[in-house]
């Protein structure tokens, strides 16, 4: 059983596979080790908790997708006027509220789309802004029940274990607290943040070296040739993105296509390149006074011409179980949306590559993981395509004009407030009521169950399946009992205050590396066992497990959405070593206080 736990903590920690194939794993390895029947192996996907975790992640989506996050955040704009130090603050207060009811992941998201509008029209510093809301979030989901999958999980395995559940609100007011400290802790921190720079995506992508328009000219050798018979075919050095001919544009040209002179070629390679091919093929280098001379004479132009669209890059983030993961930048033409052509990957920042790297070349065989960016570029009218991708948030947009109607908006928001009242009554259980919630959306046709099956976070639900064997597992072999014997004789005849302590500082340390949920699932029945070996109330070991468990802010991989903002936000590994770490021991120190008075 140590060897399972050890790997599954190599296999988290370095990301050697992804979290939904490593929980597939530990299910297979479970049963054939005899750690677990095989009803047992499989319960995860029957457990309350997976079931309630993924019918909050539903009606998230209908939020999302109805309006209702989008309209809560709304008067956010209005900020923007505001000293950072106090528009800080209000963000993180509003980002907390919503979490505390909807997914904070699908709160972050909205919030790093609104920012990084916000910094490209006002120069609001997203920088400052977005470790400090992802914090929040975290920290406002921690304070219900239904605020995070982890409290959904703790409270399932120790209501199995004979713990006596908790209640929608039971912990609220220590969240509270804790929310509050973060709140005015990060505030002062705010000045040791980066204040970024203005998002420039020629400059970050480096495009101006990558990305040139040439012309074949009369005397090129490339005149009569087909595509496949030039060096514009199967080469990885140089990639063909775009054929211009008579002022009509053809993206990715088939290799049939046979050349003219007069053609204009937007290639992507490095300048060494470009520069020995356009003097071997007598090719001219388009230079930028003559695309505004020609955007100029396209006004006067006949209007039976085909005008070229106005073409623009457009930077998306890839999320889990976005249809685009694992493909290379070659592979990418082929699936992309049509008229999008990706230009360049921006690796996001792991623990094992704290740097990031840049990807343009279609020989690199580095795949796109979530967390990555993507640069495409597309034209303006086809720009809401990029809307329906899976999965897929476009980070640099134009404004669009909300298309939810009103009724639509405030029936969903009525929904949740039903589901919360539902919950929190004790009238139905928290899987119940969302389920419901979910049924009363799609009987009125507020919610696509199409949309549901590409936009859920199904890595997720796969991991919760997959890892609650493992806390089954665990009480099987006797492991909980044997590491908490262990515990008991260390921790023998010491203060409250140090049990508490050392049980929250462990489940902090083990979420950095870990997932928060597989945490969890671990160290709840050793928090279970460790409070009945010393006689001890079971709760305030519960909620220890489970806080900790969510407050690893000292690693961008503690929790979804700081692995989401680590790259967007220009933030270094110290920001959240020294930034998070402190605020991690702040909340433990304050925690242990509060949680060794409830014994």
């Amino acid at each position: 059983m140590f060897t399972v736990l050890l790997l599954t903590v190599v296999l988290f920690m370095f990301e050697i596979f992804p979290m939904d194939k490593i929980a597939f794993f530990i299910i297979v390895l479970l049963i054939l080790l005899g750690l677990v029947t095989p009803e047992e192996g499989i319960s995860g996907f029957s457990n309350s908790a997976t079931i309630a975790v993924l019918a909050l992640m539903i009606l998230a989506i209908a939020m999302e997708e109805n309006g209702v996050i989008s309209w809560l955040t709304s008067g956010m704009s209005k900020v923007k006027s505001l000293p950072v130090f106090v528009m800080a603050p209000i963000f993180m207060f509003v980002a907390a509220g919503i979490s505390a009811f909807i997914s904070t992941t699908a709160v972050v998201i909205v919030f790093i789309k609104m920012i990084n509008q916000l910094s490209e029209k006002y120069q609001i510093p997203q920088s400052k802004l977005l470790l400090p809301i992802s914090f929040a979030g975290i920290l406002g989901g921690s304070c219900t029940l239904m605020g995070t999958s982890t409290n959904l999980i703790v409270n399932s395995v120790s209501k199995n274990l004979g713990a006596e559940k908790l209640g929608f609100f039971e912990f609220t007011e220590l969240g509270l607290i804790f929310l509050g400290i973060a709140i005015v802790y990060l505030t002062l921190t705010l000045r040791w943040l980066p204040w970024g720079k203005k998002q420039n995506l020629n400059k970050d992508y480096e495009i101006e070296n990558y990305i040139t328009s040439v012309r074949v000219t009369p005397n090129s050798k490339l005149v009569g040739k087909r595509i496949d018979d030039s060096f514009l075919h199967d080469n990885p050095e140089v990639t063909l993105l775009r054929l211009t001919r008579n002022n009509h544009a053809h993206n990715s040209p088939g290799k049939y296509i046979t050349l003219k002179a007069g053609d204009e070629l937007l290639l992507m390679c490095d300048l060494q390149n470009l520069s020995r091919i356009s003097k071997s093929e007598n090719m001219s280098i388009i230079h930028e006074k003559e695309h505004l001379n020609k955007q100029q004479d396209k006004t006067g132009a006949n209007t039976s011409e085909i005008e070229l669209e106005e073409m623009i890059f457009v930077e998306l983030l890839m999320l889990p179980g976005a249809s685009l993961l694992g493909k290379t930048l070659g592979n990418l033409r082929d699936f992309m949306i049509q008229d999008a052509i990706p230009i360049a990957i921006k690796k996001r920042k792991t623990l094992v590559n704290v740097n990031e790297r840049m990807i343009h070349s279609s020989k690199d065989k580095l795949t796109l993981k979530a967390g990555d960016r993507l640069l495409v570029e597309i034209s303006k009218e086809k720009l809401y395509a990029l809307e329906t991708m899976e999965n897929v948030v476009v980070l640099q947009q134009l404004d669009k004009i909300d298309k939810t109607s009103k009724t639509k908006r405030y029936f969903t928001f009525s929904v949740l407030l039903l589901v919360i009242a539902l919950a929190a009554s004790g009238l139905l259980s928290i899987m119940v009521s969302a389920l419901t919630g979910i049924c009363l959306l799609l009987v009125t046709k507020n919610l696509n169950l199409n949309t549901v099956y590409k936009k859920v976070n199904w890595q997720i639900f796969f991991l919760l399946a997959g890892m609650i064997p493992l806390g089954v597992a665990m009480h099987n072999t006797g492991t909980d009992m044997w590491i908490s014997e262990k515990l008991l004789g260390f921790l023998h005849n010491q203060p409250n205050n140090i049990i508490i302590g050392t049980l929250f500082l462990v489940t902090m340390i083990m979420s950095g590396v870990v997932s928060n949920n597989a945490t969890a699932i671990i160290m709840t029945p050793i928090a279970i066992s460790l409070a009945h070996g010393m006689g001890l109330d079971f709760k305030p070991f519960i909620l220890a497990v489970m806080f900790a468990a969510n407050f690893s802010f000292f690693t961008p991989v503690g929790y979804q959405t700081n692995a989401l903002i680590y790259g967007i936000g220009n933030y270094r590994f110290q920001h959240f070593l020294f930034i998070g770490g402190v605020l991690s021991l702040i909340l433990w120190i304050v925690a242990t206080f509060l949680l060794t008075k409830m014994l």
